[in-house]
This record gives structure tokens, C-alpha cells and sequence, in this order.
């Protein structure tokens, strides 16, 4: 919580928040401590089997049920030249919405936690299960599943 409430501009009341209500949300700027990747439901769901598939264990990734997509935060500054077209961006200047550590609020929730140590997930193997799960067979079978 330590590590992630630190983006906050004020970390002390970020942490007494989620200490009141471990279930709720904060809203955080990016590109201070992390940038955010953020990518479609279904897509994001494929992005991070991938990602689990290929490291076992990744670096943080937030589920926004409210926004029907997926966030992969990488280190700031890493998705500045970032491809456009399936996924777009937080970072500097842009701010998100975040659930405490280890906790589900009704709008977000952790697929993967912050580790504490602010372990993120390294954009050129991000970029490249982005480009595996874009494929033409990847999204043909994104079409044929459900959530």
C-alpha cells in the first residue's frame, strides 16, 4: 500500500483512506511512479494470460469493471512512443483510478497487486504479447468468447 499510496500528492491521506475503507478507490496521478497501458476488456483479459503465461508472475494489472478495460502499469515514461490503435495511455498529466492493494472496490480490482516494491511490468514484453494478441488469430478467437 506504502509504495502506491507514495503517487498520491498526499500519500499520508491516500493510506488513511484506504485504512477507513479498504474497498474503495483513489484517484492517482501517472507518470510519477508509474505509467498505465490501457487496453479494451477482452483484449486486456488475452493481453494477461499472455503476460502470466510468459513471466508467471507479472507486475501490476488493474481490472476498471466500470470502464470495461484493462491497465498493465509499466515504469513512467515507457508509453510516450507506445503504438496506437488497440490500447491508449496514462501517463504524465493523467490520473486513474486505483483500489487498494489486495482489495476489490466495485469499480476496480487488482488482477495482479503491486508488489510494495514498485516492480512493474517491462514494456518490451508488454508490447510484444500486445502484438501476439492482436493478431488476426487471437482477435478471431477474442470474437468467439465470452466473458
Amino acid at each position: 500500500m506504502q509504495w502506491l499510496a507514495s503517487a498520491a500528492p498526499d500519500p499520508r491521506a491516500c493510506r488513511q483512506q484506504w485504512e477507513d475503507n479498504p474497498f474503495t478507490t483513489v484517484l492517482l496521478p501517472a507518470g510519477l511512479r508509474w505509467n498505465v497501458l490501457l487496453v479494451p476488456e477482452r483484449l486486456g483479459y488475452s493481453v494477461f494470460d499472455l503476460l502470466e503465461r510468459r513471466l508467471g508472475a507479472p507486475g501490476p494489472v488493474l481490472a476498471d469493471v466500470a470502464g470495461a478495460r484493462v491497465g498493465i502499469f509499466v515504469p513512467p515514461g515507457s508509453t510516450e512512443h507506445w503504438p496506437r490503435g488497440a490500447s491508449w495511455t496514462a501517463g504524465l498529466g493523467t490520473w486513474i483510478w486505483v483500489p487498494c492493494p489486495g482489495h476489490t472496490a466495485r469499480e476496480a480490482r487488482w488482477l495482479v497487486p503491486p508488489d510494495g516494491n514498485g516492480t512493474l511490468n517491462d514494456p518490451d514484453v508488454v508490447e510484444e504479447v500486445l502484438r501476439e494478441a492482436t493478431t488476426p488469430a487471437s482477435l478471431m478467437s477474442l470474437s468467439n468468447c465470452r466473458l
